[in-house]
């Protein structure tokens, strides 16, 4: 068949997506190195090993699997991550995380900033690349999550940026000098809601999800142990879950100068700050 009755085949089997020609179009782009323009203007014949990656991909998205993880990367700010199982999905949501971060740096020179529960790498490195005098630590305690760290850490070339294998409530504070900003997308779904997620999100790794019984706990420890280690006038900020604003503010009671939430383009709560 060419090309183009193959990616009209595939739109078809991705009916199920919410934007079946927008997957179907990036699987040919990143699997079989084929543009929009080659796809429907050219008679290119896709031969028999084509046709049967996009049955493998189309097969793997119908069990459920992530887009990003078939492609093995996914677009975050303006840079490129790789992903795969074992690490959490770079959202748009997040992207917010860094603008709040970029705006409050600008009129600090040289700052230290700590990603905790760093993923991926994509707030932390995305911060780096924008301000190269930044000191930036990116703190990670899953060793699936921390290889997509260090890949996308060595990709980026950033070299303003120290990686630690850790866990945020038991590393030794004493490693990091105090930070201008502290910056986490912490898992915060409650426990009891995990089994509950769609097909697509379980297969994202369950430590980067679970928030604990009340979808809280990272921020206690937040609270408690990291408070401390950011500067006088300095910030935090944390991705949320819906409507965990006003309990992370609570947990940080006596902690802060001012604090402020951040909604969404969908008018969810999404980003918690803090000024110390």
């Amino acid at each position: 068949m060419i090309l183009k009755e193959l990616y009209s085949y595939c739109v078809e089997q991705l009916a199920f997506t919410e934007d079946n020609s927008f997957e179907a179009l990036c699987l040919f782009e990143d699997i079989l190195g084929y543009t929009k323009e080659q796809i429907y203007l050219s008679e290119i014949i896709a031969d028999d090993s084509q046709v049967a990656k996009i049955n493998d991909a189309v097969s793997r998205r119908k069990n459920g699997e992530p887009l990003q993880y078939i492609l093995g990367k996914w677009d975050f700010y303006d840079m490129t991550f790789s992903v795969g199982e074992g690490v959490l999905i770079p959202r748009p949501e997040t992207e917010m995380l860094v603008d709040f971060a970029l705006e409050k740096l600008k009129n600090i020179p040289n700052p230290v900033v700590f990603d905790l529960c760093s993923g991926s790498g994509c707030v932390g490195l995305s911060v780096a690349k924008h301000r190269p005098d930044a000191k930036v630590y990116l703190l990670e305690k899953e060793r699936n999550a921390l290889r997509y760290l260090l890949k996308n850490k060595v990709d980026s070339g950033l070299e303003n940026v120290t990686v630690i294998f850790d866990d945020l409530f038991t590393v030794d504070l004493s490693l990091f000098p105090e930070a201008d900003l502290i910056l986490s997308n912490p898992p915060y779904i409650n426990s009891d809601e995990i089994a509950t997620l769609q097909k697509e999100v379980l297969f994202e790794p369950s430590t980067a999800l679970d928030g604990g019984e009340d979808g809280l706990v990272f921020y206690r420890c937040l609270a408690e142990r990291w408070r401390d280690k950011v500067k006088k006038n300095g910030f935090m900020a944390f991705e949320c879950g819906e409507e965990q604003s006003k309990a992370i503010i609570h947990i940080f009671k006596d902690k802060f100068v001012e604090s402020n939430v951040i909604f969404d383009f969908n008018n969810i709560d999404r980003i918690v700050t803090f000024g110390i």
